[in-house]
């Protein structure tokens, strides 16, 4: 019933940007926290960002503020996040995930980002 489905993905040279896009079906998507992670290749899952349901309180891994930023847009079931001044060691599958609680319930299938150097 729940879906999340990320978009945006792509291969960009270093210094570029890419705009990645989650879509959630099957919840009352304002009643969720939002989050967005990374899993580079061979190494563990890391948390990127994250975003409250309704206030827009907002956090994020040292290793990207800065220079991505987390957006949502309630009336579209949609959670943004927003890669600006792209790093090799970005590198990474992103995934979306709504958090119910302490804990993250419900995860996307994840995108490809590739930045060259």
């Amino acid at each position: 019933q729940v879906q999340l489905k990320e978009s945006g993905g792509g291969l960009v040279q270093a210094g570029g940007s890419l705009r990645l896009s989650c879509v959630a079906s099957g919840l009352t998507f304002s009643s969720y926290n939002m989050g967005w992670f990374r899993q580079p290749p061979g190494k563990e899952r890391e948390f990127v960002s994250r975003i409250s349901g309704t206030s827009g309180v907002t956090s994020y891994a040292d290793a990207v503020k800065g220079r991505f930023t987390i957006s949502r847009d309630n009336a579209k079931n949609t959670v943004y996040l927003q890669m600006n001044s792209l790093k090799p060691e970005d590198t990474a599958v992103y995934y979306c995930a709504a958090r119910q609680g302490f804990e993250y319930i419900y995860w996307g299938q994840g995108t490809q980002v590739t930045v060259s150097s």
